[in-house]
């Protein structure tokens, strides 16, 4: 089997959604001079696309909106697995994901625990920079609740989204709330504890 139908191979055991790949994705497969010239016949054959220098999607095709372009998620997640970053949504879109604010923030924005190595990604993708400590969690639900919870802040948290928070994750994320609450700031705690069905509100 050639290169380029090895790369192929990999690339089709992804779901469509999360198809975007850099270099690296493939480094166990050959030097980085032979992947470099598989993805350019790759490109030019229309199975890969360009999105920046060093990353690239395979293009899938909506039957009324045609081709559609790669996903801020799966572009934010090729970068964090290249740059080995740690990857959490922002603050903002945490809280519109859990359903506690019906606010849509207007550019994709993703919290990262160092800075990423440039992808001249132009306005389309927002990195913000945050501590290794709020960054431990990250990967995690608990992670996605105390970015939701920072995003409120405390004046804008009340009974009703802690219980709708309670209500939506499993027992197995709630275990895992109560250990990754040495993560989060003091003032969280109490609330953490409730979510996570430990403890009662003051």
């Amino acid at each position: 089997m050639s290169l380029t139908d090895k790369i192929l191979r990999r690339m089709e055991r992804v779901a469509p959604d999360r198809r975007v790949f850099t270099r690296s994705d493939f480094i166990d497969l050959g030097s980085t001079d032979a992947i470099g010239m598989a993805l350019q016949r790759l490109m030019k054959s229309g199975r890969l696309r360009r999105i920046a220098r060093g990353l690239y999607h395979t293009p899938t095709t909506h039957p009324s909106l045609g081709e559609l372009s790669a996903s801020s998620d799966a572009i934010a997640a090729a970068i964090a697995r290249r740059d080995a970053l740690r990857l959490g949504k922002s603050e903002a879109a945490a809280a519109n994901l859990l359903n506690l604010s019906e606010q849509v923030p207007a550019r994709a924005a993703y919290r990262i625990d160092r800075r990423p190595r440039s992808s001249q990604l132009g306005q389309k993708i927002e990195f913000r920079q945050r501590s290794p400590r709020k960054m431990a969690a990250a990967r995690r639900t608990s992670g996605l609740i105390m970015a939701a919870l920072h995003s409120l802040g405390p004046r804008h948290i009340t009974a009703g989204r802690l219980e709708h928070l309670r209500k939506s994750i499993t027992p197995r994320d709630r275990r895992r709330l109560i250990r990754d609450i040495r993560f989060a700031p003091a003032w969280m705690h109490q609330y953490l504890r409730f979510i996570a069905g430990k403890g009662t509100l003051r």
